[in-house]
């Protein structure tokens, strides 16, 4: 089973995803980004979910990390963010990030994009 790492700080969101993931996937969390670079170190997620607005470390300098570790850099990044302003799709993919979502999450392209990225569940 693929598995995948949700970042994202606000408990209702991250309930949500892993509501909607968990029967086709094992879902790992983290509430904020220094968190969500150890899991992705120790566990080698398949692919993350990465919100942008996090404390601690936020999503872009996680993404960052992620991707500027060899053994890492190749899981794919699934940007979300609320902030789906003109520009922070680019400032994503400038991060790091492979792919973006915008909230409130569309399901359907959410799967669609895990698809891509994992091949059909």
């Amino acid at each position: 089973m693929k598995r995948i790492l949700v970042v994202e700080d606000v408990e209702f969101n991250r309930d949500l995803l892993v509501q909607l993931l968990e029967d086709d996937y094992e879902v790992l969390t983290a509430v904020n980004g220094e968190e969500g670079i150890g899991l992705a170190e120790r566990e080698r997620p398949d692919l993350v979910l990465m919100d942008l607005s996090l404390p601690v470390i936020d999503g872009w300098e996680a993404t960052r990390r992620i991707k500027a570790n060899p053994d890492l850099k190749g899981i794919p990044i699934i940007a979300l963010s609320a902030h789906a302003m003109l520009g922070d799709e680019d400032k994503a993919r400038e991060a790091g990030c492979d792919d973006y979502l915008s909230k409130p999450l569309n399901d359907t392209l959410l799967f669609a994009k895990l698809a891509k990225f994992l091949g059909q569940t």
